[in-house]
C-alpha cells in the first residue's frame, strides 16, 4: 500500500528536493504551499498540490485530509516552509519579527497539531530545522530563535506523542546552496556582505571537516530514513546535515 507524506514548501529549494526523495521511494507526496511552480511536473500521479499558507492551522488540517483521501492514510508530515533573512537588532520592527515566528515557528507547530490529530497509529513528523538553532549568530536573532524553537517542539513532543506512536525528530542542515539562500545572502547585513560565492566557498574551506556542504538530497534522504521502520527507535532528535561542520 502506498504511504502518504506531507511536505509543506515543497515546491521549491530544500522543500523540492525532499519531495522528489519522497517519490523516489514510492511515496505520495502531498505539497502545500502558495504557488505550485509545476512541482507535480515531478510525477503527476504521485504528486498532489494544496495552495495554503503554512500560518493558518486549517490549511494544515487541508494538506492532511488531502493525504488520507489519495491513500487512506497520513504517515508522515514534514514541516519544511520557512524563510531567513539576516537582520541586526536595530531594524528588527514588529512586522518582521511577526513574519518570521509566524511563519518558520507557528507554522511548523500548526503541522504538528494537524498531524497528531489525523494519524492513526504510527507516524512521524519531521521538522526542517537548521544549524541555526544551535548556535547564535550576529545579525541572526529571529531566524535563529525561530529555529531554537523549532528544536524545542520537536523534543517536547516527541514526549508528548511519542504514547501515541508517533515519532518527531528535527533536522539541521548547514548552508544548502538554493535560490532563497543565495537572495538572502545577497543582503548586506548577511555574512557574506553581498558575495554569496565566495562566502560559501570560504565557509566550506574553513568549517567543514569533508571539504564541501551538503545538498537538498541530503536532506530529503535523511528524511526518508526517519520515516522508515529502520529509524523505529530515533524520535525526539534534531539531527545535524552539515558535512562535519559542527560535530556533536
Amino acid at each position: 500500500m502506498t504511504k502518504s507524506v506531507v511536505v509543506t514548501g515543497g515546491n521549491r529549494g530544500i522543500g523540492r528536493s525532499i519531495t522528489s526523495c519522497f517519490l523516489d521511494a514510492g511515496y505520495h507526496v502531498i505539497v502545500g504551499a502558495r504557488k505550485s511552480q509545476n512541482v507535480e511536473n515531478l510525477n503527476p500521479e504521485r504528486v498532489t498540490f494544496v495552495e495554503m499558507d503554512v500560518r493558518n492551522e486549517e490549511d494544515h488540517l487541508k494538506l492532511a485530509e488531502a493525504a488520507i483521501a489519495a491513500t487512506g492514510a497520513l504517515d508522515v508530515y514534514v514541516n519544511n516552509a520557512g524563510f531567513s533573512e539576516w537582520r541586526p537588532i536595530e531594524k528588527i520592527d514588529n512586522q518582521f519579527f511577526d513574519d518570521i515566528i509566524n511563519t518558520n515557528l507557528k507554522g511548523a507547530f500548526w503541522g504538528a497539531k494537524a498531524a497528531a490529530a489525523k494519524m492513526t497509529g504510527k507516524g512521524v513528523i519531521i521538522n526542517i530545522s537548521s544549524m541555526a538553532a544551535k548556535r547564535g549568530s550576529a545579525n541572526n536573532a529571529m531566524y535563529c530563535a525561530s529555529k531554537f524553537g523549532m528544536n524545542g517542539l520537536t523534543q517536547s513532543l516527541c514526549k508528548e506523542l511519542g504514547p501515541k506512536g508517533i515519532r518527531v525528530n528535527a533536522l539541521c542542515p548547514v548552508l544548502i546552496k538554493t535560490d532563497g539562500l543565495m537572495e538572502a545572502l545577497e543582503a548586506s547585513d548577511s555574512p557574506a556582505a553581498g558575495n554569496p560565492e565566495a562566502f560559501l566557498t570560504n565557509f566550506k574551506q574553513a568549517n567543514s571537516a569533508l571539504g564541501n556542504l551538503p545538498a537538498g538530497e541530503d536532506v530529503g534522504e535523511m528524511a526518508v530514513f526517519l520515516s522508515s521502520d529502520k529509524a523505529g527507535a530515533i524520535t525526539g532528535q534534531c539531527i545535524n546535515v552539515d558535512c562535519g561542520v559542527f560535530p556533536q
